[in-house]
């Protein structure tokens, strides 16, 4: 009798429950009732909730597209301003006459070449080994290539600390104010690297550039001379055997009159326009790609500061490795197959067989190889 009762108490149990359940849910239906709240109350502020969700999500959405109509607009507004700052010849566009011109601008960028071999060699050597080295070449005044290396190091070393500062400083403003330091940014960084080339071409042994920042109607000679050298420091096919062979005929006395005709129309020119296309196409890409993205502020000072300590040294280490084998600075220097037609192309006063140009080819693929970190 007992169990029989154990064993209907669970029972009993789960009936009083039930009964307790369904009395809640009758109160619950009747304080719904008497507060006015039925099934289609409910089902309606569902619709009005649904319909205001959607509503809010439409304006969202408009305010979105005019926010990013905006942001087109001011971009495109900073672009237009940045390639009106740049474009120094009024063609339109970017090339790197724009740029070198731009940079021949900022204070201090022409280098005397006479005063600066002065005082680079003054501590360990005499003047009369100096005034041989200002009249020659280091090379030919008798300065060991490993002391002329050395010093190009500490060349390097030095314009690269100068711009990378001053990178990082003009990086800093944000968003629209962008527009007005990429065009500083890049004539301060170039102007650098041409003033780096500049003491490199000295110290291996070639002769002065016409660059005085007092006077910017630069001849063409000088603008191609300068092409050449930026071609080489950013690998730029084609570019240092055009160096070379220039090194061969300055070493060998070809007058200066075919070095500029040469230069301008004849055997370099079809290696100054390969170079300027290159760059041209380099020089958006980064403008328009890799200078905007310092949009952040304070972020982008330290970002285009390090960018620029990473890349200015490769740079200058390929114009280096180039100008330190070439007749001007190597007395064991063995002339290639490509200096040699190029002197004779210039003596000759002839074309240069178009086996010795870069091909289009080369070119795309310098761009693709140009946009990868470059190694310290």
């Amino acid at each position: 009798m007992e169990e029989n009762k154990k064993r209907e108490n669970p029972f009993s149990k789960a009936k009083a429950f039930a009964s307790s359940a369904k009395s809640a849910i009758d109160k619950t239906k009747k304080a719904a009732a008497n507060a006015g709240i039925t099934g289609d109350s409910i089902l309606d502020a569902a619709k009005k909730t649904r319909g205001a969700i959607v509503k809010a999500g439409s304006e969202a959405a408009l305010v979105g597209k005019k926010v990013a109509g905006s942001a087109q607009e001011t971009y495109q507004k900073s672009k237009e301003t940045v390639i009106q700052q740049i474009d120094q010849n009024g063609d339109g566009q970017v090339d790197v006459v724009d740029i070198i011109i731009m940079s021949l601008k900022v204070p201090g960028i022409h280098v005397n070449r006479a005063q600066f071999l002065q005082k680079e060699l003054f501590k360990n050597h005499p003047q009369e080994v100096i005034n041989i080295a200002i009249a020659e070449t280091p090379a030919k005044a008798g300065i060991s290539r490993e002391e002329i290396d050395k010093i190009a190091d500490e060349v390097i070393n030095f314009e690269r600390n100068c711009v990378s500062g001053i990178s990082a400083a003009l990086g800093m403003p944000g968003g629209v104010a962008m527009a007005a330091t990429i065009p500083a940014d890049i004539a301060q960084y170039y102007g650098y690297t041409l003033r780096a080339a500049q003491k490199l071409m000295y110290l291996y042994g070639f002769p002065e550039i016409d660059s005085y920042e007092n006077d910017l109607n630069l001849d063409t000679e000088t603008i191609n001379t300068l092409t050449l050298c930026l071609g080489v420091m950013y690998g730029a096919a084609g570019a240092n055997k055009a160096i070379q062979g220039m090194a061969k005929a300055l070493a060998t006395g070809v007058e200066k009159q075919l070095l500029r005709r040469a230069l301008t129309k004849g055997a370099f020119y079809p290696f100054v326009k390969s170079v300027a296309k290159w760059f041209g196409v380099k020089m958006t890409k980064e403008i328009f790609a890799g200078f905007f993205k310092k949009a952040i502020p304070v972020v982008g000072g330290v970002i285009g500061g390090g960018i620029t300590f990473a890349t200015f040294k490769p740079c200058c280490n390929r114009l280096k490795t180039v100008l330190k084998d070439t007749m001007l600075s190597n007395p064991d220097h063995v002339s290639s197959v490509e200096e040699d037609a190029i002197v004779d192309s210039i003596v000759n006063d002839s074309e240069l067989d178009s086996m010795f140009y870069p091909a289009e080819t080369d070119l795309e693929e310098d761009i693709n190889i140009s946009e990868e970190p470059a190694d310290e």
